[in-house]
């Protein structure tokens, strides 16, 4: 079972440690923007790996995909974000503070009021007197108004209309537009899906909770085209093996629920949506992954808009059709934070405190750690030289500063699962102690056998 941890404390670790750091630090930060330091880099490669396992490398029916961050602006005019993709915003006359009106009414009165227009959102403010404006407490708020979320920019030197473009708001329009050019050229049939791993951004109103909600994000997102009447059928699928993904790399379960969006919180596009949530320590049960039944919207819509063919002939039947999309949509920002506060705990062991995280040793940061008893030869020469035969295979750490048990500490608080060991006995016996960081317990390996034991402990 996990414990509860606070946001600050979270923060406060992931800086000391080198998880995240504020960006920009140095001259004050930037509200909503991290850096990802040298454990945090690690950790959050090793996410990615792990989502691209699974859903590319360890099936014959997905490809994968990576498509520009700037594509062309008629993209978001065909696919509705620059007519749609709005926050409802809220300002303060008083303090002058801009938020997102749904949060601030949900907040300060429970209220679920996803869906409702600027007109239902406006007229809550002003009659519900519990309302208030967080920073002075005042009560004077402008009508509510329609945000719209993309960055907006310019192609070329030239600020005009015709060279606007925008950074994408997700990564799956760039998969729908490519979607003939892979047909073409993969030799993949339907039911198929492509995938990809990208960066994304969203000019959030209220940003926040650290990592959870940022401006700049990555997304992890794959289009799975199926055959229509069969869409129902891959949607279920896709949710269960998604929610397991999640447990088999060590999610505490009763942190993790499926939940069916309403009516009022679902994309305009899609028949149906399931959110896998976790239940973070800040904000309760909170979304994780969407997995959307985004029907032929996207396809169509494109077609209508370019002109171009993007219809699926089955060579066997010689049906044609636009294919219907399932769509497994999860930022890694965002897991990475759920293993952290998962896997962190504070331990009394033997009268002394303990930090440690309990990782999956997939996603863990550093595989292993490599120990000589001393720093004199020739045990350090034997440490050094398993330490330089293993790096290619790992990432792992050598460590020859202080006490056996201050290093324990410090790989414990790491999340690095196994340290290894080189003694005085390693020179008669040949034989090194590895030492598993959840139960503390030792065993003995012959050197020779500490390739394969490690590579068997890692893939757990």
């Amino acid at each position: 079972m996990s414990q509860t941890v606070d946001m600050e404390k979270i923060v406060a670790f992931c800086k000391r440690r080198g998880f995240v750091y504020q960006s920009s630090e140095i001259y004050g930060g930037i509200r909503s923007s991290y850096d990802y330091g040298p454990l945090g880099v690690e950790m959050k490669r090793n996410i990615k790996e792990e989502w691209w396992r699974s859903m590319v490398y360890m099936r014959d029916d997905i490809v994968g995909l990576d498509s520009a961050i700037i594509m062309h602006p008629k993209v978001w005019e065909a696919s509705g974000h620059v007519a749609g993709f709005n926050d409802m915003l809220v300002e303060s006359r008083t303090s002058g503070r801009r938020y997102r009106a749904d949060h601030l009414i949900e907040e300060a009165t429970g209220l679920d009021v996803e869906g409702l227009s600027a007109e239902e959102l406006t007229r809550i403010i002003q009659e519900d007197e519990r309302i208030k404006d967080p920073v002075d407490g005042g009560r004077d708020f402008a009508p509510v108004r329609p945000f719209n979320l993309m960055f907006e920019t310019y192609t070329g030197p030239v600020k005009s209309p015709e060279n606007i473009a925008y950074l994408r708001p997700e990564t799956a329009q760039g998969i729908f537009v490519n979607f003939k050019n892979v047909l073409q050229t993969s030799r993949v049939k339907v039911p198929f899906g492509i995938a990809q791993i990208g960066k994304s951004f969203r000019n959030e109103i209220t940003p926040g909770n650290f990592i959870f909600r940022t401006r700049e994000f990555e997304q992890m997102e794959m289009e799975f085209f199926v055959e229509p009447g069969t869409d129902e059928e891959w949607h279920e699928y896709w949710i269960e093996e998604r929610f397991n993904w999640y447990l088999k790399l060590g999610l505490n379960p009763d942190n993790l629920r499926k939940r069916e969006q309403t009516d009022e919180e679902r994309a305009h596009y899609a028949t149906r949506g399931v959110d896998i949530e976790y239940n973070f320590p800040f904000a309760g049960w909170s979304e994780l992954e969407g997995i959307a039944n985004r029907t032929d919207y996207d396809l169509r819509k494109h077609q209508e808009h370019s002109g171009a063919n993007l219809t699926y002939t089955d060579q066997a039947t010689g049906k044609s059709y636009i294919p219907y999309v399932v769509e497994p949509a999860v930022g890694p920002d965002r897991v990475m934070l759920a293993f952290l506060v998962d896997a962190y705990r504070e331990e009394e062991v033997r009268g002394e405190r303990r930090v440690v995280l309990k990782l999956h040793p997939r996603i863990a940061p550093v595989k292993a750690a490599i120990f000589p008893l001393t720093k004199k030869e020739p045990v350090a020469k034997v440490a050094r030289q398993l330490y330089d035969d293993l790096k290619g295979e790992h990432r792992l750490f050598y460590d020859d500063s202080g006490s056996i048990g201050r290093r324990y500490r410090r790989q414990d608080e790491a999340g690095t699962p196994f340290c290894v060991t080189v003694d005085f006995d390693t020179l008669e016996d040949r034989q090194v102690t590895i030492r598993d960081r959840d139960t503390m317990e030792q065993e003995r390996v012959p050197i020779e056998a500490v390739r394969e034991r490690l590579k068997s402990l890692i893939s757990g």
